[in-house]
């Protein structure tokens, strides 16, 4: 605890990594930092299209939220295999904590996650006017910082974890794009998890509960578009794997953090 405490007397380098960060992401870009707001924009046009033509079991609205959420996590376990083997000289000639460096770039995919919550919103909003959604932009929004730093604690702890793997086994990247897709079918992006509910019933329902991504997503939905979550703990035991899956990610980062310098 004494060594995450630490990290708060880094703040000046967190800051200064997390804007580097976010200028390399854009850097030659005609549009700049402004591709934070576009993206999401170009996004939902897209979906849109999407779903009009394929006629797909669930709404725009429930899939944009999904995918977002699901952005947020993809950007920063792929980013998070080269968080420590990217800042080789670093590592081994300056002495700092090196858990920075994950969790700087886990703050900048933070900022791009939150300024695209903020295009959702207002889509929300429009679509709610013009074809009558029913969304939930009311006092339910005042839960969204927790769901938020759910989702944050789970990719930090995935991004601990696979930052100090890559250190020794240089195949991680190869593995984590195949994990990621695996992981993607396994979570309710493409589809609601009233439809698994449907499906699939009974231990097989509870199971496919315990991946961290499930209450996530349902949380988001839950928040922003009023979805309501089934009546399970289950649901609430994989939302406590996050903080687990953070504390085991960090004490295995913290233990082979002194052997980095050595490995590169």
């Amino acid at each position: 605890m004494n060594r995450i405490l630490e990290l708060f007397q880094w703040k000046d380098l967190i800051r200064n990594l997390v804007l580097r960060n976010l200028r390399i992401r854009y850097k030659g870009s005609a549009l700049g930092f402004l591709w934070t707001m576009v993206n999401p924009l170009f996004m939902m046009f897209i979906y849109f299209i999407f779903i009009t033509l394929l006629r797909t079991g669930i709404d725009l609205p429930s899939l944009l939220v999904g995918i977002l959420a699901w952005q947020y996590f993809v950007m920063c376990l792929s980013d998070s295999v080269q968080a420590i083997t990217a800042y080789p000289s670093l590592v081994k000639r300056t002495s700092f904590p090196r858990m920075v460096l994950p969790l700087a770039m886990v703050i900048s995919n933070l900022v791009n996650f939150l300024l695209s919550l903020i295009i959702l919103i207002l889509f929300l909003a429009v679509y709610a006017v013009f074809f009558g959604y029913p969304i939930s932009l009311g006092p339910s929004l005042l839960l969204l910082p927790l769901v938020i730093i759910l989702q944050t604690a789970l990719v930090m702890g995935l991004a601990n974890l696979f930052a100090c793997a890559n250190v020794y086994f240089k195949d991680t990247e190869h593995f984590m794009s195949i994990l990621l897709l695996a992981w993607f079918f396994l979570t309710p992006i493409m589809y609601t998890l009233e439809m698994v509910r449907n499906r699939a019933a009974g231990l097989l329902f509870h199971l496919y509960l315990l991946n961290p991504m499930v209450p996530v997503v349902a949380f988001y939905r839950s928040i922003f578009l009023g979805v309501e979550l089934p009546a399970t703990p289950w649901l609430y035991l994989s939302s406590a794997l996050s903080l687990v899956i953070l504390a085991a990610g960090s004490a295995i980062f913290l233990k082979k953090e002194p052997y980095f310098a050595d490995e590169m």
